[in-house]
């Protein structure tokens, strides 16, 4: 058989990240960076990408190798070779893990005829990720897999959204369980003080979710700007994010906040279209790498 090419995209969170873990709704978005994964038989595993040419290699490729292993439960893998090519930088709050898993398991579902269905590739992503970094939501695995704009925990898909998206990334690596982990002990110490917060994001979410079905960006990005403000009261963000944001708004941005875990890594700005280059001059300026993209409505695919 020849070689089979998948892509996944990473995603963005409009609104709810932090909050989402306590079960409050989120909206997160697929954009338009993607990881390629091209699979074809081999008679060994051989995983190859810019780190480097390995067989299974849990330190180097861990999400590869987990689903090589996974899929293995399913059918009969002897060998192949994996060539992983990625738009997304790793550890900025983008979903890149969930990106390569997802393209991962879409490619080799079709490479060995397993027939596994979208919802199996989400679910099967998911319990891999979860598995790796010992919690996981399954929003990212569930964005990458579908497309498109996605409100949470329902996974009730919205409208798209039809404006520039200029990512912002500090370049500081910054890990999400850390962060977690932190919301989790200043929610223990001062509940009466944090849980009003969460429950004001989640609130945030549900008001969205109104303004992306009438696609009022201007009210969005409002949003967005109110939705940092709460980021920051429970120290999720920092100087170097805070330099981009107050960049991008004031470069007319309709709105900017942090996307992920925070503590660096990527924060986004939604802008007009004309206005998107501008806003990406601005992040630049001020120590950012912008990348400018836009929502995409195409999940996991067959690139031809």
């Amino acid at each position: 058989m020849q070689a089979i090419t998948c892509s996944a995209p990473g995603k963005i969170y409009l609104f709810g990240e932090h909050a989402v873990v306590y079960g409050e709704s989120a909206i997160c978005c697929a954009v338009d960076l993607r990881t390629r994964v091209q699979a074809s038989s081999n008679d060994t595993i051989l995983i190859s990408s810019d780190q480097g040419d390995t067989g299974l290699d849990h330190d180097r490729y861990p999400y590869i190798s987990s689903v090589i292993e996974e899929m293995s439960k399913m059918t009969d893998i002897k060998g192949v070779k994996l060539r992983i090519d990625s738009d997304i930088p790793v550890g900025s709050g983008l979903g890149s893990s969930a990106a390569v898993t997802i393209a991962t398991i879409q490619a080799l579902n079709l490479l060995f005829g397993c027939n596994l269905g979208p919802e199996d590739i989400a679910t099967l992503g998911h319990s891999i990720e979860r598995k790796i970094q010992g919690a996981a939501s399954p929003t990212d695995t569930y964005v990458s897999t579908m497309g498109g704009v996605v409100i949470v925990p329902v996974k009730k898909k919205l409208n798209i959204i039809d404006c520039g998206i200029v990512i912002g990334n500090t370049g500081k690596f910054s890990s999400t369980r850390q962060m977690v982990s932190d919301v989790a002990l200043l929610k223990k110490r001062y509940p009466e003080m944090i849980d009003p917060i969460l429950s004001t994001i989640g609130r945030i979410s549900m008001t969205g979710e109104e303004l992306v079905i009438k696609q009022e960006y201007r009210p969005i990005g409002e949003l967005m700007n109110i939705n940092q403000g709460l980021l920051d009261a429970i120290s999720v963000s920092g100087p170097e994010l805070a330099d981009l944001i107050y960049a991008a708004r004031s470069a007319g941005a309709y709105g900017a906040k942090i996307t992920g875990a925070g503590g660096g890594g990527c924060m986004i700005a939604l802008s007009q279209l004309p206005d998107m280059e501008k806003v990406a001059s601005a992040i630049t300026r001020a120590g950012g790498e912008a990348i400018v993209t836009r929502i995409t409505e195409h999940g996991v695919r067959v690139e031809h």
